[in-house]
């Protein structure tokens, strides 16, 4: 059987991580890539290509990069690749109809939740920050619409209560390398049929404003210690101590014989508690401000907590 040529287009780690399994995969030719412009990047803001761009780069794969892919130029460019169908994971830009026609009902997306559930932006942010025990990874065929094309498969990931948006999206691109290697095969070569989504059943994932990091302990500590996990990826939640700011990477609820006022620090031994809106929670893992990220033992060990101080203020 001859090799499927495949268009690509995606931006950040994660869709380079694709990208790169696509093209070890035998049964796939990735003929070229589309991924967003180069972006300043590090701290002389010097423009750097995205990892995709890197890699298609490095290996000698046709690469555009425009500022919007919805363009006569760009559909003529990639036209002239000769692709048979096209594999979209974490582009970053809407795709007009017009390009959605240069593969007709062959254009996939990886979307990383289990649809209708969770369209949009941040679905795996959101789906931490709700607290949620199940989530997964979903194949859908690309409509104008959006995260509303019919589905090819889905892929469920158990969530542990400790886990957070890091490990989250690792464990998404495995299930969602399955979804091409096996779900997306099936479908180009006839022996699959989409399925249509439960339109009533769908929710939409807005995208994270950074003012949502900004910890309000206030709230129970069950919902403070999903909304850590879920801006572990970035932005990280962060609190304010002594007017600094303190980013959280890592915490836990406790059940502790304590009563402490929101944003209340309590010290034991090398354990750091704070006082929430219902219930208490640990502080595992954060990072003063122009420090690297510690363990809340070693951070105690240079800021130890005084008597009635809180965080938030």
């Amino acid at each position: 059987m001859s090799r499927i040529r495949i268009a690509f287009l995606g931006t950040p780690e994660i869709s380079k991580s694709f990208l790169e399994d696509l093209i070890k995969d035998e049964h796939f030719e990735v003929v070229g890539v589309i991924t967003q412009p180069d972006r300043p990047a590090g701290r002389k803001m010097k423009l750097t290509p995205s990892p995709v761009k890197a890699l298609a780069e490095n290996l000698g794969i046709p690469v555009l990069s425009p500022e919007t892919v919805n363009t006569p130029q760009v559909r003529e460019q990639v036209q002239a690749w000769k692709a048979e169908a096209c594999v979209v994971v974490a582009f970053g830009q809407l795709l007009s109809q017009k390009f959605l026609d240069l593969f007709p009902n062959r254009v996939v997306n990886v979307h990383a939740s289990l649809l209708p559930r969770w369209r949009g932006a941040a679905p795996v942010q959101r789906s931490l920050m709700a607290g949620e025990t199940v989530t997964g990874v979903s194949l859908q065929v690309m409509v104008k619409k959006l995260d509303a094309g019919p589905l090819l498969g889905l892929r469920k990931i158990p969530v542990a209560e400790d886990m957070n948006a890091v490990e989250l999206f690792g464990e998404m691109a495995r299930a969602g390398k399955d979804l091409l290697a096996v779900d997306f095969m099936d479908y180009l070569r006839g022996n699959l049929s989409p399925e249509p989504q439960e339109e009533g059943e769908a929710t939409y994932a807005a995208k994270i404003d950074k003012a949502e990091a900004r910890i309000d302990w206030s709230l129970p500590a069950r919902d403070i210690h999903n909304r850590i996990r879920g801006l572990a990826a970035g932005p990280q939640a962060f609190t304010q101590r002594g007017g600094k700011i303190l980013k959280v990477h890592r915490s836990q609820v406790k059940d502790i014989a304590a009563t402490l006022k929101p944003g209340a620090l309590l010290q034991k031994e090398n354990h750091l508690f704070v006082g929430t809106g219902e219930g208490v929670l640990e502080l595992l893992e954060v990072q003063p401000e122009s420090k690297p990220r510690m363990a809340a033992a070693e951070y105690l060990k240079g800021k130890s907590v005084q008597s009635g101080e809180s965080l938030g203020t």
